[in-house]
Order: structure tokens, then C-alpha cells, then sequence
């Protein structure tokens, strides 16, 4: 059901300064910043070779990124998110293996314009999961 690891979240206080340390500090391609308000987040990719960094700053009050800061007020690792090849049926193998998909259970459009979803992390010892969907159906 897993493919590669399609980006690694980092919750930040401050994007532009996060992004800013990766670029500058790190010699990193960072991306613009881009909203996502049905999410409640701005995101900027760190792109690398083999992966993307995904660097989260919280987009309104109702962020689900706030209470994480909230928590973690430097910042730290939020979820990592691995590729499917078919979202609806791995969503139906992890229910039907009792694993928890957070909302409504449907997908939502992720950050690069395809299907996701997100396992709760109490499943998954500890860990936010996110899948992504390779291509769309």
C-alpha cells in the first residue's frame, strides 16, 4: 500500500523565518509560501532530491497547527506523509484493519492538487499520518 515518503511536516512559529534558515543556512530550494485555508495552514516546501520538507505555520485561530504549537512552541516534526496508489482503497483496507481516519473520512485536496487523508496518530504509535494519493483517478 506505501509508496515513498512524499514529505516530512515540521509545525514553525514563523514560516518566513523557517524558511528562511533553510534556504540560507541550509543552501535549500525552498517554495513560496502557499494557503490552504480548508486546512487551516500555510505551507512552503523544502524540495530535495530524494523527498520534500514540508514547513506548517498555523492559517487562522481554528488551526489544527496552533494546539500543536501550543504544545511545542519552537516547532517540531507534525506528521510524515507517504504516497498511495489508491486512496479510497487503502482508506478502506486501514478501517477495515480498525484504524482511525481523522474527519469525515473522505479526502480533502492537499497542497499539491491530489487527494489525502490523515490516520490518527494514536494508531500509529505516535505518529500523524498522512497518505497522498500518487495520481488521481
Amino acid at each position: 500500500m506505501l509508496r515513498r515518503i512524499n514529505h516530512i511536516a515540521i509545525a514553525v512559529p514563523d514560516i518566513a523565518a523557517a524558511s528562511a534558515t533553510y534556504r540560507d543556512t541550509l543552501g535549500a530550494k525552498v517554495s513560496a509560501p502557499q494557503s490552504l485555508p480548508e486546512h487551516g495552514v500555510t505551507v512552503v516546501f523544502v524540495e530535495l532530491p530524494n523527498t520534500k520538507v514540508e514547513l506548517l505555520e498555523p492559517l487562522g485561530d481554528a488551526s489544527p497547527i496552533s494546539a500543536f504549537l501550543a504544545k511545542n512552541p519552537d516547532g517540531g516534526m507534525h506528521h510524515i506523509c507517504y504516497d498511495v496508489d489508491d486512496i479510497l482503497a487503502a482508506r478502506n483496507h486501514l478501517i477495515a484493519a480498525g484504524a482511525r481516519v481523522l474527519g469525515n473520512g473522505e479526502p480533502k485536496i492537499g497542497a499539491h492538487g491530489k487527494p489525502v487523508l490523515f490516520l490518527h496518530p494514536k494508531d500509529f504509535f505516535g505518529t500523524l499520518i498522512e497518505l497522498e494519493q500518487r495520481t488521481v483517478l
